[in-house]
């Protein structure tokens, strides 16, 4: 339950596979995410982490540091994820994912990854962020990028990180003389206000929210979808009780399709600042460890029939976004957004089905995230006066 792995990149990593294993490791503090504390010299530094974020000046974020500094960026930017600011959202969310949806509705096919679950969570931490209508396609395509490179070449994510980096410094410069009420100028009125928010802390901030916010979420719509496409009777009952204008299904069913299949595989890097015991085992100082999420939240030592989707599930304490201080910033949102993505699914398209055999869908390559390639779906073309009207229906 913890063992030391080489990985395929080549570094050797401690990986933590028991839920109380797991929620020990996730809390504990001796356990940095700061990348300086690793071992390794500077080559094995450079195969952990997000490609290309060193290069571009992006390291100051919130998944590579630790308290005070941590505590000081997570404080800027939790005023966005708050309940109330998240709640506000909402018209936004229904409005895209109604957009998106609109675009394909009367073929009676579609990709739900490329034309769906894809796009949904891009446009909205660009709306969050305040990221300009006319640039959203350009992040989109970077995006895509960082996704289609993700198993692979770590060069082609490095490139699209440098360009993503470019881009935001220039954002930053602009909103200086333009304030609005996006989170980019919040990042840049604290600083104004005494805050000592660098630039390359600013733009580290609105890349990692951009970089974790999307990637997850598009698994998360996925990967929940396609759990439901393969459980039929799960999906008829949250079918019959969001018919019902019921939403307590939809509450807790999200949260079990995040611990029964979840968007995040392993938590992101850490490394022991001191020897460190988890399960009977000693992790040397300097040592990188993982914790494998995915495993955690099928422990049957914490969940009953673990390997069992039960939407209905109440004892629920899942990992999928985290634990400790590092929990997920934008897991609000992430609710927000594949809480809607399913119910206005399912409600529009009440017959969609699965057009390709299951064996033969494909995940995407990488270590932290799981996420499927192509989701083939095929349903009733929507009436085209059922279908609400939208002047852009690739970018709601």
């Amino acid at each position: 339950p913890v063992h030391k792995t080489a990985l395929p990149s080549g570094v050797e990593a401690w990986l933590v596979t028991r839920y109380g294993d797991a929620r020990q490791a996730l809390a504990d503090a001796r356990l940095s995410k700061n990348p300086l504390h690793h071992a390794e010299g500077a080559r094995g530094k450079s195969k952990t982490g997000i490609p290309g974020e060193r290069s571009a000046n992006l390291m100051t974020h919130l998944l590579n540091i630790d308290p005070p500094d941590h505590t000081r960026l997570r404080r800027l930017v939790s005023k966005a994820f708050t309940p109330r600011r998240v709640a506000a959202f909402a018209p936004r969310v229904q409005e895209l994912t109604d957009g998106l949806i609109d675009g394909f509705a009367a073929r009676g096919e579609v990709d739900l990854i490329h034309e769906f679950a894809f796009p949904l969570p891009i446009y909205a931490i660009c709306d969050l962020l305040g990221v300009p209508r006319e640039d959203q396609d350009d992040f989109r395509d970077w995006a895509g990028m960082m996704i289609r490179h993700g198993g692979g070449p770590r060069g082609g994510v490095a490139r699209s990180v440098k360009k993503i980096r470019t881009y935001l410094a220039e954002l930053i410069h602009r909103k200086r003389a333009d304030l609005g009420d996006d989170l980019i100028s919040g990042l840049i009125r604290a600083s104004d206000h005494g805050e000592h928010l660098t630039e390359d802390e600013a733009a580290a901030m609105c890349f990692v929210l951009l970089f974790a916010g999307f990637e997850t979420t598009v698994n998360l719509i996925g990967n929940s979808l396609h759990t439901l496409l393969r459980r039929p009777d799960q999906r008829e009952l949250l079918q019959k009780s969001l018919a019902a204008g019921d939403t307590g299904l939809l509450t807790t069913g999200i949260e079990e399709l995040l611990r029964y299949d979840g968007a995040v595989e392993l938590a992101t890097w850490r490394y022991a600042t001191e020897p460190v015991e988890i399960g009977g085992r000693t992790i040397p100082a300097g040592d990188p460890v993982l914790v494998v999420l995915a495993a955690a939240d099928r422990d049957p030592a914490r969940f009953t029939d673990p390997d069992t989707l039960d939407l209905a599930r109440r004892d629920n304490p899942h990992l999928g976004y985290g634990h400790g201080i590092h929990y997920c910033l934008g897991a609000p949102l992430a609710r927000l957004e594949g809480q809607t993505a399913l119910a206005t699914l399912l409600t529009r398209l009440p017959d969609i089905r699965l057009a390709a055999d299951p064996d033969d869908l494909r995940w995407r390559g990488g270590l932290i995230m799981r996420g499927l390639r192509t989701l083939p779906v095929a349903f009733t073309p929507e009436a085209a006066e059922g279908a609400r009207s939208t002047t852009e229906p690739t970018r709601p």
